[in-house]
């Protein structure tokens, strides 16, 4: 296993992991790198309909050879781009619950904002009209960032900043939808929307007793009181 480091102003805590590869000879990393950033531009130059192999790797500086190799098909290629940008994120141990969800958020948002903002608007808008497509390109999305929120809210809880009745599977959606929401559809994806998520789901989300105050989260209102 080997890290990349993402460093980011606003999501240090946050780390991808990616598994090196287990089949057939070992493969040669650099060209690895090449063909996923050859492809990641293809996409979003021309869209996931438009992407030809040869593009690739003519794109990337291989022979085709070395593309046949490792993915049969385009539509393998696109699976371990996903996979290599999206699925293995984990967000560290910082002992702050609220810090811990707003990197999390963060890890999203800066996903999205990036060039592969744009692989993934091509990819899902091909999941629309490509029933072939659903499954194996929603997983890596889906999954990655699911697994990836449950981790932080099980710490949340077994530090009772958490309702310990939160349902988990719905943690992800209120943290992570309203970023997807706004890539499909439009509006800001910043810091500022990533902190107006993670304080109302900690108003949401906190034990009854603690009214999200001890998590560092107040209302609009105390701020206006307080001036």
């Amino acid at each position: 296993m080997y890290d990349i480091a993402v460093d980011t102003p606003n999501s240090r805590a946050v780390r991808h992991t990616k598994p090196a590869s287990a089949r057939g000879r070992p493969r040669n990393a650099a060209v690895d790198r090449a063909v996923l950033d050859a492809a990641e531009a293809l996409i979003a130059e021309n869209g996931f309909s438009e992407l030809r192999l040869e593009h690739v790797a003519a794109r990337a500086g291989v022979g085709k050879a070395a593309i046949y190799r490792r993915w049969a098909s385009k539509e393998e290629l696109a699976y371990d781009l996903l996979m290599d940008r999206v699925q293995n994120e984990v967000v560290e141990d910082l002992g702050d619950t609220k810090a811990e969800l707003l990197s999390a958020v963060m890890g999203a948002i800066t996903a999205v904002t990036t060039a592969f903002g744009t692989v993934l608007r091509a990819l899902l808008s091909d999941v629309v009209i490509q029933a072939d497509l659903d499954d194996p390109y929603r997983e890596p999305i889906e999954q990655g960032r699911r697994t990836l929120v449950a981790a932080v809210v099980h710490r949340g809880i077994s530090r009772g900043d958490l309702d310990p009745n939160l349902a988990i599977e719905m943690a992800s959606e209120l943290l992570i939808g309203p970023v997807y929401f706004r890539l499909l559809f439009g509006g800001d994806l910043d810091e500022a929307f990533a902190e107006t998520i993670v304080a109302a789901f900690l108003r949401a989300c906190s034990p009854s007793s603690l009214d999200g105050r001890d998590v560092g989260v107040h209302d609009a209102h105390d701020d206006q009181g307080r001036q």
